[in-house]
């Protein structure tokens, strides 16, 4: 897994976890939506550092709790 699919994989994950879909995480993240969808919509732009603080403030987790994931345990380097 890449680490863009294990982010995309992340998001999907906190949002079944906190019952928000994706208009929601973004009011609560004060993003636009159209910024979390590029995130599952573009091929190979991972979002930035500032759009995961978002997300994270969004869901009410810290950074280290977002990637306190087995999903970023053993990463492919294709990415």
């Amino acid at each position: 897994m890449t680490l863009l699919e294990a982010t995309r994989k992340r998001i999907d994950d906190l949002c079944n976890a906190h019952n928000m879909n994706i208009n929601q995480l973004a009011i609560a993240s004060g993003i636009n939506p159209s910024t979390i969808r590029s995130i599952f919509k573009v091929i190979k732009k991972a979002p930035s550092s500032d759009t995961i603080h978002y997300i994270c403030i969004g869901f009410g987790i810290s950074i280290k709790d977002f990637y306190d994931s087995k999903l970023f345990d053993d990463l492919d380097d294709n990415d």
